[in-house]
């Protein structure tokens, strides 16, 4: 299988220490490969990513109770994103991760504007649920605006602390990166969209509540998913042209 030239590769390639670690440490695992974001499979995981982004802050709009466990809609969909970041940051590296983030946003906004346009259109004849609909997505900019600010700096803390310790260790002990990368992104994350999102929607010790266990549970089900994906990660680097393997 032919490969690109790395130095073409635009989304971050390989640093200076992998590229070094390609010719003179193969033995150590200090290679470290990123694929180009115009490869083959790029196109696809970054539509399902911003569709996921999408659902899930648009679900966040309603508070859910377990007993005494509180969350949000989002919680259902919302870690899948940070497991396809994961994916981009892995194989694709810290600029292609950064332009997927800034893709989700860019439709993010386009829906916050679309909803805002048909809140504020007159309802036509026989049309009942306004105050519904007000109720539901009227409260969609607020949401739109506490992801805005958390998956901005979590999701790129994400991307940038995953490439970085992959720069580091190379193609070895993947679960490193995605845990440490995931505990930091989240953590940063979900601090941010829950202040900016329910500071004084949900009271007290419930509101701390719902911090604590957004955390905690979108950091286990990385961990449940992790099996997942390290396969898909291996799926798409095998089949993506433009990822150079070490020793290769």
């Amino acid at each position: 299988m032919s490969q690109k030239d790395p130095k073409a590769d635009d989304s971050g390639a390989l640093s200076s220490e992998s590229s070094g670690a390609h010719s003179a440490e193969p033995a150590m695992g200090r290679f470290a490969a990123f694929a180009s974001s115009r490869g083959r499979y790029y196109a696809v995981i970054l539509a399902v990513f911003s569709a996921v982004l999408i659902i899930s802050n648009i679900s966040a709009t309603k508070v859910i109770g377990f007993g005494p466990i509180v969350t949000d809609g989002g919680a259902f969909l919302f870690p899948i994103a940070y497991i396809l970041g994961d994916v981009i940051s892995e194989v694709y590296g810290f600029k292609a991760a950064r332009k997927a983030v800034i893709t989700g946003f860019g439709l993010q906004i386009l829906a916050t504007l679309v909803f805002w346009l048909v809140l504020i259109s007159p309802p036509g004849p026989g049309y009942e649920n306004q105050d519904a609909f007000a109720a539901v997505l009227g409260f969609y900019p607020r949401i739109v605006a506490a992801s805005l600010a958390g998956y901005f700096f979590g999701q790129l803390l994400n991307s940038y602390v995953l490439v970085a310790v992959k720069k580091r260790m190379g193609e070895q002990k993947l679960w490193v990166r995605l845990l440490t990368s995931t505990g930091v992104g989240e953590f940063v994350d979900t601090l941010l969209f829950c202040i900016i999102a329910f500071a004084g929607v949900i009271p007290g010790l419930d509101f701390i509540n719902y911090i604590i266990f957004g955390f905690v549970y979108k950091v286990a089900v990385e961990v449940i998913l992790m099996p997942v994906t390290y396969r898909v990660i291996k799926l798409v680097k095998k089949h993506e042209p433009s990822y150079e393997l070490p020793g290769a």
